[in-house]
């Protein structure tokens, strides 16, 4: 019987996954939704998609200015398990990324920042409750460590400050990550709670992106499909939370911020083969103080187990 658990890593997202950190455009978001759990090896692709609006005026309010953003990712990653306690992730996303505005129009395509993470397991117990009910425990934890393979473009950062510096493809540093997973189901529905923080550090053009906090929870139900598949709708709400950019050592106001977001998807396993995707519209943001707007977020991705 095939477990149902959460894999949250800091990809991200976004991911390019890395190349910004607010709002799940470049080094966003690291939510991925729920995964399936695998036993040996896995390997897969991912496609991942945001728009954000920048140049803002006062109050969120458009202007001549306001500039959309997309941000398109497609991801290849795989994780291998070791006993069965030890599991290593690794991705590399391909990052497409466009900016649309009244003066002009640009893009640009390139491999986003790759990362490796590694994780421990530190509880798993299984019991009967109530009339021969299984509860599942289930609590990783780990690092890792992304990798500045990005391109990342001092020229694209808007020297008077005015708009938040997003449209890279990596964010140029090596940054670190801590990341904790626990996944709780009596019988076929689950709770899964994830936190991850991000520590980055200064790149070689002495800007820095400031340190990000990750949260989600999701529940969950397994309805299985003649003991050969098995489908679990989800839902829950996703957290993001950045302190301001440093540029020189100085803060950039037009940074950092704090985002929820709601999520609602869909994962099947049929046999070896696992697809899903979930959606993520925002309830609530305050990204580099009203200057950025988050938009709907979107995932799907297919793997297989071996």
């Amino acid at each position: 019987m095939k477990k149902i658990t959460v894999l949250l890593f800091l990809l991200l997202y976004s991911m390019s996954t890395w190349a910004c950190d607010i709002c799940g455009c470049g080094a966003g978001s690291s939510y991925i939704g729920i995964l399936p759990e695998f036993n040996t090896q896995i390997i897969g692709l991912r496609y991942r998609y945001n728009q954000v609006q920048t140049h803002l005026g006062p109050g969120g309010a458009p202007s001549y200015l306001t500039t959309d953003e997309g941000y398109h990712t497609a991801e290849l990653w795989g994780g291998w398990t070791f006993g069965n306690r030890v599991r290593l992730m690794a991705y590399v996303p391909l990052a497409f990324n466009t900016k649309q505005s009244q003066e002009k129009n640009d893009s640009k395509t390139g491999l986003g920042d790759a990362a490796i993470q590694g994780f421990y397991r530190l509880l798993n117990t299984r019991r009967t409750v109530g009339k021969s009910k299984l509860l599942i425990h289930d609590l990783w934890v780990g690092g890792g460590v992304k990798l500045p393979s990005g391109r990342y473009e001092p020229a694209d950062k808007d020297e008077t400050g005015r708009s938040a510096n997003l449209f890279q493809l990596g964010t140029g540093s090596v940054d670190f990550m801590l990341t904790a997973m626990y996944d709780i189901r009596l019988q076929d529905a689950g709770l899964n709670l994830t936190g991850s923080y991000k520590i980055n550090t200064t790149n070689s053009y002495d800007y820095y992106y400031g340190n990000k906090f990750s949260g989600s929870a999701q529940l969950y139900y397994k309805f299985r499909i003649k003991d050969v598949a098995t489908l679990a709708p989800n839902a829950g709400i996703s957290y993001e939370n950045s302190v301001h950019d440093l540029d020189g050592g100085y803060s950039v106001y037009t940074s950092g911020g704090t985002i929820l977001f709601g999520t609602l998807g869909g994962e099947l396993v049929y046999k070896k083969i696992a697809l899903g995707g979930n959606w993520q519209p925002p309830f609530s943001q305050n990204l580099a103080n009203g200057a950025v707007k988050a938009h709907n977020k979107m995932m799907v991705h297919v793997a297989l187990m071996f």
